[in-house]
């Protein structure tokens, strides 16, 4: 299919979809006419990139799990799917250690009439 239709039928903008391609989370091969073409699968591999994107991860990282991600909604549980996510939880939990900390400081703050 072409990107147009990708796009119709995941909902993401094409330029979106070119971007995807660009970070090596998509592939398209290019016919004689130079237009790209994408397999059967292309589908279902965005709505996976959308899935981790909505989770919180980076398209770095869903570089690296997007291979985990499989068969159905989720992740397949490898060793690199592992790491990531224990990763980002560990920042996810810095983050709000982080919030938490000035919100604390904010409620201190004394307030002059």
């Amino acid at each position: 299919m072409r990107i147009g239709e990708l796009s119709r039928r995941t909902g993401v903008s094409p330029r979106l979809l070119r971007y995807y391609e660009q970070q090596g989370l998509l592939v398209a091969d290019r016919d004689a006419s130079g237009y790209r073409r994408y397999g059967a699968g292309a589908v279902e591999t965005v709505r996976r990139i959308r899935e981790l994107l909505a989770a919180g991860l980076n398209t770095g990282d869903i570089g690296e799990v997007l291979p985990c991600a499989h068969g159905g909604p989720g992740l397949v549980s490898c060793d690199v799917t592992l790491r990531v996510l224990e990763g980002q939880l560990a920042r996810l939990d810095a983050e709000m250690a982080e919030l938490r900390r000035r919100r604390e400081a904010l409620t201190q703050l004394p307030l002059r009439a």
